[in-house]
Order: C-alpha cells, then structure tokens, then sequence
C-alpha cells in the first residue's frame, strides 16, 4: 500500500511543481518565426486520460531531475517539434506506436511530408481523453486533416446514425483502423473492401434491427464481381478490374437502397453500371439480382437452371462414378 501512494504521490508532485509555472507561461518564439504556447491547462490535463498518474518527465525526458527554472529549448519548428515529442508516447504505448509504424500517416512523414498526422495529433497532448468517447469524436478527430470526406461520411446513412448516437454503425477506424492505417488507394487494400462491409453486413443480430438482409456478401462472391474479386484478391492484383462494394453503394457518401439519390437505387441503377459498362442497354441492369438469392418467386428461369444443375451435376458425376467402377470390377471379374 505505501509502495502504491509513493507511485501516485511523486507524479502528483511533480506535475504540480511544473503547473506551478506553466499554467501561467505564455509563448515562444521558434526558429521559424512560428509562436509556440507554453501554457498548461490544469483542469483539462487533471480530466486527461494520464491525469495525476504519470509525472511530466516520463514525456519530457529531457527536464528529468531539473529544480526551478530549466533551460528553454527551441525546436525549429512547431511541427518538429510535434513529431519529436511523439516518440515518447511508444515508452507505454509501444504495440500501438509499433503498428503506426506500418500505417500511411508514418510513410508520409518519412517521405517529408510533415503534415500526416502523430500520436497529439489525433489524441491531445496534456488534454488527452478516450479516443471513442464519443463515437463521433473518432470522425471528428479524422476531420482536423479530412475535412472533406468526413463532410461527405457525414451526410451519408453511416454519418447520419452515428451523428444520432446509433452505435452499430461504421466510424473511421472500424474500415480504416486506428494506428496501422493503409493506403485505402491501393489495390491490394481495396479488393479487400467487400470482407470489410461483410463484417458489419453479415451481422444476424446487428442487420435484424434495421430489417436488413445478411446475404448481401455471400450473393456478391457467388455473382461475376465477386468471383472475379476473389481471384484476383489470390493473384495480389494491383489494380481491381471488377466491381466491389464502394462501385456501386459509394465510399463515404453511401446511402439508403432506397434514397432516390442512392447508385443502386433502380431509377439510377443503369448510369452505375455504365460506369464499368459504358454501352449497356436499358434492359442491362435486369441481369442483376440485386443480392437476392434466385427464387421460384424472384427470378424463376434462374431458379428452374440452377435447380436443373443441382441435379444434373450428382447425376453426371455419379454416372461417371459407376461407370468407372463397374469397368474395374469387370476387369477383375473377367480374370
């Protein structure tokens, strides 16, 4: 027990002592002309998810075992400054600082482009709170450096349930993920795309509230498209040649099935497929069941073939089968 109130009571002291002087301090000025504020808020650092549970030099190692006034340090400029101090989340958060390693944020800064997005970017510095607490703030979050997806996943029938406090529906980093985020341009990322709409899609449970069918990812991979997308998604082809989900429903502005404006809605349907089809008739969009599974009701000429086939195919097989057998067994007989 006193081992626990020494591990909590030097943090607080310590914090204390630097908040003494830097819930007052102004700003500098950096090498590159820019002002950076000194200044810490203590009720917002005190609501924090580190609270008064980490002493300021477990981040700010460089001013470990200082007393009083220490030594002004100038980064060059605020956003290297910001990438700096970054580093020092991994010493407790390391699989997450291990994965964004991965991510398409961290390729961005080594290539020189510093604006991508570190760890306060996303989480706060001295204000840092639960990332999804709200839902809605991880799409607010993304919209600091996305300003104009997240306007479009706004509007759309995911943004809109989300922004109403619905939580089944899908924010950034349930399709994105948070810290080994991917390049979504990729064609390895995006052959991926239908698997990640199944997991929400095939959700018995979650789809029966919204009176919703579960079957649309098993119809997709059974059709053309989706047989040719798993294909492809064996190959590891770059450049998908076939329709996914985003095709035809849309990326971050996806909308009801049933919204006039929506791709998929029938009036529009034909302009969706002439995307991929560019001189498709009229009658073009028949051919599609629309994620229906072929039915004596729906579609009964497709239903009479493929019942025709369950039948015709054991049979043939089976013949082949017994034929085969029953030549062997003449041969031994014959002997």
């Amino acid at each position: 027990m006193l081992a626990l109130l020494l591990v909590l009571v030097a943090p607080a002291a310590e914090v204390d002592k630097c908040l003494s002087c830097h819930e007052h301090l102004g700003a500098i000025t950096l090498e590159s002309g820019e002002s950076l504020p000194l200044a810490v808020d203590r009720e917002a650092f005190f609501r924090s998810g580190h609270m008064r549970s980490i002493a300021c030099s477990e981040c700010h190692a460089e001013l470990r075992n200082t007393d009083g006034m220490h030594p002004v340090q100038r980064p060059r400029s605020r956003r290297e400054y910001a990438i700096a101090a970054s580093e020092q989340c991994q010493k407790c958060h390391f699989n997450d600082y291990k994965a964004s390693l991965d991510g398409v944020h961290r390729a961005q800064i080594v290539s020189g482009r510093l604006g991508a997005a570190v760890c306060s970017d996303c989480h706060g510095a001295h204000d840092i709170s639960p990332p999804g607490n709200p839902r809605t703030k991880i799409s607010l979050t993304c919209a600091a450096c996305h300003a104009k997806v997240a306007a479009a996943y706004m509007k759309s029938v995911h943004g809109e349930a989300l922004r109403s406090g619905n939580e089944d529906v899908p924010a950034c980093t349930d399709c994105h993920r948070a810290h080994d985020i991917e390049d979504p341009r990729t064609g390895e990322w995006r052959l991926r795309s239908p698997q990640m709409c199944g997991s929400c899609h095939t959700d018995a449970a979650r789809m029966d509230k919204y009176g919703l069918a579960t079957g649309v990812l098993q119809t997709y991979l059974t059709d053309f498209h989706g047989a040719t997308a798993r294909l492809q998604s064996r190959g590891k082809g770059e450049v998908p040649v076939v329709a996914l989900c985003t095709d035809c429903h849309g990326v971050h502005d996806i909308a009801r099935a049933s919204d006039p404006a929506s791709p998929v809605m029938k009036a529009n349907l034909l302009a969706t497929c002439r995307k991929c089809h560019a001189g498709a008739g009229a009658d073009f969009p028949a051919a599609w069941l629309a994620h229906s599974e072929p039915s004596a009701a729906r579609a009964p000429l497709v239903y009479a073939v493929k019942v025709f086939y369950q039948f015709l195919i054991p049979f043939m097989i089976g013949g082949l089968a017994l034929q085969v057998f029953l030549h062997l067994w003449r041969i031994v007989v014959n002997r």
